[in-house]
């Protein structure tokens, strides 16, 4: 477990390169900054700055190495790099709501993208114009998409949203790819489908994750619950109302094991081993010592920025210090991941050790 700092600014989303060398973060603002480990830091290499407002998501694609991001600008780019800089080409996503989230797919031919235009865009490349184009999912969305995640086969797409609803929807182009066969979730598929539509989750629904067979899918929603649905069992949800501060985002980190976070400034893993059998395991913090010493002007005007009070004794017995906003998987695959990281409204990005 390792902690780095990366300024005062909140992080509100981050993303890794195929190796884990680079991670491009975004400091709550219109530029995305990538940053290489150099030995124990990291050193900010390059500067995105194509957007001109506030970036909501970011995503790099280990294989072709092409990053995306979207932001309240109502834009999305894909940047690619040649000789040694990034270079943006605008995506024609067609919306008048900002942007909100967006996911490479699995074979990255495509990629996903949320808005509060309350649909969803699927973007992918048109080789004969050379340009990226988008066909629109809007079929019973009613709010602002808030996450996505892809099916492991590369056609089905998890949404939640500010509607209080989790949906799965087939993203199958056929212009791009062959038909896909049949999985637990439904057995037709064209373009728009709705293969699993659960409705009033309990609050906005920040985060959904599938597992690493893609026959479950986990979400979290404001009102501090964390849900399963099972495809193999008939689609039957098992929702489990936790005493926690609402979780802000999710990741399946094996078949069984879910990993949460979010208000409470740590981690949580959770077990799902069945319909009815969703319970918490464990929060995976490790409590620090606060030090209780004298403070310099500098610790009172940075307490004031970070946690917005000047009280030294405030600090949370939690590495994070403020709202952890986003995880990603670090090492291993979906089936066991090893190590994953965390970002956070205090400046902060955590890598994490999971243990199986």
């Amino acid at each position: 477990m390792s902690l780095y700092n990366f300024g005062l600014e909140p992080l509100s989303c981050h993303t890794w390169n195929k190796d884990r060398t680079q991670i491009a973060v975004s400091p709550n603002n219109n530029v995305v900054n990538i940053y290489e480990k150099n030995g124990k830091e990291w050193v900010k290499i390059h500067e995105l700055n194509e957007h001109s407002g506030r970036i909501t998501g970011i995503d790099w694609a280990p294989q072709s190495n092409r990053i995306v991001t979207c932001a309240s600008d109502r834009n999305a780019y894909v940047w690619t790099l040649k000789d040694g800089v990034w270079k943006p080409t605008l995506v024609l996503v067609r919306i008048n709501r900002a942007a909100t989230c967006v996911k490479w797919s699995p074979l990255e031919n495509k990629f996903a993208l949320g808005s509060g235009a309350r649909l969803i865009s699927v973007c992918y490349f048109e080789e004969e114009n050379d340009w990226w184009l988008s066909k629109h999912i809007k079929k019973s969305v009613r709010s602002t998409v808030l996450s996505l995640d892809w099916h492991p086969n590369n056609i089905l797409l998890a949404a939640g949203s500010a509607d209080f609803h989790c949906r799965i929807f087939s993203a199958y182009i056929k212009d791009i790819e062959e038909k896909p066969g049949p999985t637990v979730w439904g057995s037709k598929m064209p373009f728009g489908e709705v293969l699993l539509e659960q409705k009033d989750c309990g609050g906005w629904v920040h985060s959904v994750s599938f597992s690493p067979s893609g026959d479950h899918l986990a979400w979290v929603a404001h009102n501090s619950s964390i849900s399963v649905a099972d495809g193999a069992q008939g689609k039957e949800v098992t929702q489990l109302t936790t005493d926690h501060l609402p979780m802000l985002s999710v990741l399946c980190v094996s078949s069984t094991e879910i990993v949460s976070a979010g208000h409470d400034c740590c981690p949580s893993q959770f077990s799902y081993k069945g319909v009815g059998a969703l319970e918490f395991v464990k929060k995976l913090d490790i409590p620090k010592q606060a030090a209780k010493s004298s403070v310099s002007a500098f610790q009172h005007f940075q307490n004031l920025d970070r946690k917005a009070t000047d009280e030294s004794n405030s600090d949370l017995d939690t590495l994070h210090q403020n709202s952890i906003t986003q995880l990603c998987v670090v090492s291993g695959d979906k089936n066991k991941v090893e190590k994953y990281s965390s970002v956070g409204l205090d400046g902060t990005m955590v890598i994490w050790d999971f243990k199986h």
